[in-house]
């Protein structure tokens, strides 16, 4: 997986890659409000939601398994005058510098796991590196899009709760779509959640 992810960032084919912050991300760190902690973005492409998060006054870690991701993301950081900390990780095999968060963010990375299982590690994984009542917000795609062999992997609301449910409280579960530059953008769920103790 690896290696195909850096080749598509080596060669531009990533639909996911916007060059600003998620919509979804900012409009619930404003509302709920998240106040600034330190955060971690799951996932975290070239950078753009990391630095969006920093110039809120967080503390951010971004990890992403593709190299190229997080040579990327570097470069845009120090473009933007904004000090973060990045790691080429996977998720569900290394550990990750800095926990805990207060915070942690991913934006289509949850639904990449092949199946429940691996699904479930990636949610114990994101409980053990958070702190006491902390929050997690993802960004899930929805069977409820309907275009099951385009776009990025989708997941029922069942999935997603099932798989959380153990290790976090679900604040909100909504349908929304990501922010994206298509014209039919696809659906998701948005869901934030707050440890359990």
């Amino acid at each position: 997986m690896t290696n195909r992810f850096n080749e598509r960032y080596k060669t531009g084919d990533l639909p996911w890659n916007i060059n600003r912050p998620d919509f979804n991300l900012v409009g619930i760190v404003e509302s709920h409000p998240v106040e600034p902690c330190k955060a971690l973005d799951i996932g975290c492409g070239t950078g753009d939601n990391v630095i969006w998060l920093a110039r809120e006054g967080f503390e951010v870690t971004g990890v992403d398994y593709a190299e190229t991701a997080i040579h990327q993301a570097r470069i845009k950081a120090e473009e933007s005058k904004i000090t973060s900390v990045f790691y080429t990780i996977d998720f569900l095999k290394n550990n990750v510098p800095g926990a805990p968060f207060g915070f942690i963010f991913d934006r289509g990375c949850f639904h990449s796991c092949d199946d429940a299982k691996e699904r479930k590690l990636y949610a114990r994984n994101v409980f053990k590196y958070i702190e006491k009542d902390g929050l997690w917000l993802t960004l899930t795609g929805n069977v409820d899009d309907g275009r099951l062999e385009t776009g990025p992997p989708k997941l029922t609301a069942r999935d997603v709760v099932s798989a959380v449910e153990p290790f976090f409280e679900i604040l909100s579960l909504t349908s929304g779509r990501f922010d994206s530059n298509d014209t039919q953008p696809s659906k998701i769920w948005i869901c934030l959640m707050k440890k359990r103790n």
